[in-house]
């Protein structure tokens, strides 16, 4: 379950630019540092200009800020025991709360960069959710072999 909602938190913000291994450091890195590094990611990939990168900065910050809390409270009721199984309406309203999230995301962007380099951040976005869907089945592939 904590994995469920850890995975919904990633693809709220764009941590998808880090990878597996370096999720234990990015969180503890401050929402500041981690906004910083993920525009710069963006930056190169996209060709940002200043004002964009402001632009951008700004929104990872808030991102950020949102899912290390989140983490930090899915963190503490799993160590206090409060952890429990969600019914399919609670998950219902979570999936909601996330994809509503992306679409004001996706729309802030729009605003933010040029059509080509939205077009090339949607191709991007793309490319890391087949990689990381490849990546599990492989992985659940390959637990089922040991066993």
């Amino acid at each position: 379950m904590k994995k469920l909602i850890f995975t919904v938190l990633l693809m709220i913000g764009f941590t998808a630019f880090a990878q597996n291994d370096h999720r234990k450091g990015m969180m503890d890195m401050s929402p500041e540092q981690v906004a910083t590094l993920q525009t710069k990611k963006m930056t190169l990939a996209l060709g940002l200009n200043d004002a964009q990168q402001a632009q951008i900065q700004k929104l990872n910050v808030e991102n950020a800020t949102l899912r290390m809390e989140k983490m930090k409270e899915m963190r503490a009721k799993k160590e206090s025991g409060e952890m429990k199984k969600l019914t399919s309406e609670e998950r219902y309203a979570l999936r909601n709360e996330r994809l509503d999230h992306q679409i004001a995301q996706n729309q802030q962007l729009q605003k933010i960069l040029t059509k080509d380099q939205f077009e090339k951040w949607e191709s991007l976005k793309a490319d890391r959710m087949h990689k990381r869907k490849g990546r599990s089945k492989g992985h659940k592939r390959n637990q089922r072999s040991k066993q």
